[in-house]
């Protein structure tokens, strides 16, 4: 009887037996053709937990005839990766696959890369985070490949079942299991793209399941009640949860309400409120911004009433939020402005604040030349309130326009004002 998991046996051989992520390894990709021609380049794979990354590293040593090491950064140590430069030393060439490689130290870097560099160490290793944040940029210079890898799916996620149900020295072929091409589907939609999930679920679904007249007969209930365990991917503090994030705010951005809802639900399953609740707001003022001006205020409000509810009921509240900031007008112009005047002060454009804008506040401020400002407000213009022609802007910048109306939503009224001012101006 098998000690290791389904998932582990079932880990394809050979670069030819891997399912999927056929726009990185598939038969017209360059890794293919320089693994069968039997170089194999140092390179790290990033992708979400359960989609091949460490499988597809096992099919390449599969494929040639290098000595491979498999190693774990968060346990190996300065020994771990002498070993492995020993072995490098001693056969020519070894294949290293460090998972987790984020979290390789100072020390077994300096160890290992010269060994890299000079081709004795192959280096392939695997990541959930994003490479270009997370790995060292010692290791990603020395790496020729960075592959993102994809979740896999549906129908690669019944194939790897399929086979996993027909192989009789890895898989579950010695035992006859009664399963409907629907369960299988059931099982490859409910997973998310995890192939690992898959092949854990249907070993527990066949350990848990009736045997009658040798046969084992999966049913439907016992398929639902293990699905619901999955739970769904996400650490609030990594790669995909900011990837999520992000996929909401470009959403709401584009007015796609299902989509803007899907990754709501999805980031409140992770359990981060606060980080959802702070990108809700920023959202409010980046993308709603002036075109409707009091989705701010109303964003503010679902978010402290998500607060206070908690969750679930939290996400109540924040769907009403979501839906609002989706269907309403947009403008980014506010968040465009302010970035171009940061930009400029960046860049050094600056200048001395006008002498007639300075502090008054205090005795002898006339004698320093702060004189000469005209109050607004004693210039009624209709029924804008008030407003005179004087220069606020230092002498360097005096004519430059931060902000960029958009003709949308309440902001075509500002829009209007901002403009019949800056002709006022021109006419002086």
């Amino acid at each position: 009887m098998h000690n290791e998991p389904l998932a582990f046996r079932m880990r394809p051989e050979t670069i030819d037996e891997i399912a999927g992520q056929q726009h990185v390894i598939g038969p017209d990709t360059a890794l293919y053709r320089m693994i069968k021609n039997g170089h194999v380049p140092s390179m790290l794979l990033y992708g979400d937990p359960g989609i091949g990354k460490t499988s597809l590293a096992y099919a390449i040593a599969g494929s040639t005839h290098l000595p491979f090491i498999p190693l774990n950064a968060t346990t190996s140590g300065k020994k771990d990766i002498e070993h492995v430069v020993g072995e490098a030393r001693l056969t020519g060439k070894v294949i290293l696959f460090l998972d987790e490689i984020h979290r390789f130290n100072k020390l077994q870097q300096d160890t290992l890369l010269p060994h890299v560099e000079n081709g004795s160490i192959v280096l392939i290793g695997a990541t959930t985070e994003n490479p270009f944040h997370d790995v060292n940029p010692a290791i990603r210079s020395r790496c020729g490949e960075i592959l993102q890898l994809k979740r896999l799916s549906e129908q690669d996620i019944i194939l790897l079942i399929d086979r996993a149900l027909t192989d009789p020295s890895r898989g579950l072929g010695r035992q006859e299991i009664v399963m409907s091409p629907e369960q299988i589907t059931k099982i490859a939609s409910g997973v998310n793209g995890d192939a690992r999930k898959a092949l854990t679920l249907l070993e527990s679904l066949v350990s848990a399941s009736d045997e009658e007249n040798g046969k084992i007969i999966i049913e439907d209930w016992l398929i639902e009640n293990l699905i619901g365990r999955i739970g769904v991917f996400g650490d609030k503090n990594g790669s995909h949860h900011y990837n999520l994030l992000s996929a909401l705010q470009k959403s709401v951005r584009g007015s796609d309400t299902d989509a803007a809802l899907y990754y709501l639900a999805h980031l409140l399953e992770t359990g981060d409120l606060v980080a959802v609740n702070r990108r809700l707001l920023v959202m409010a003022y980046e993308d709603v911004g002036l075109a409707a001006p009091d989705i701010g205020p109303r964003v503010l409000a679902a978010t402290d009433a998500a607060v206070r509810l908690g969750m679930p009921e939290a996400r109540i509240p924040l769907a009403n939020a979501v839906i609002d900031m989706c269907l309403a007008s947009k403008s980014n112009s506010a968040y465009k402005a302010v970035s171009a005047a940061i930009k400029a002060i960046g860049d050094g454009r600056t200048g001395d604040i006008p002498m007639h804008l300075r502090d008054t506040h205090y005795a002898g401020s006339a004698s320093l030349g702060h004189e000469g400002y005209v109050y607004p407000h004693d210039h009624p213009i209709g029924s804008f309130g008030g407003w005179v022609d004087q220069q606020y802007l230092p002498d360097e910048l005096k004519d430059t326009e931060f902000y960029s109306p958009v003709q949308a939503g309440e902001e075509k009224k500002a829009a209007a004002i901002y403009r019949r001012l800056k002709d006022f101006r021109k006419k002086k």
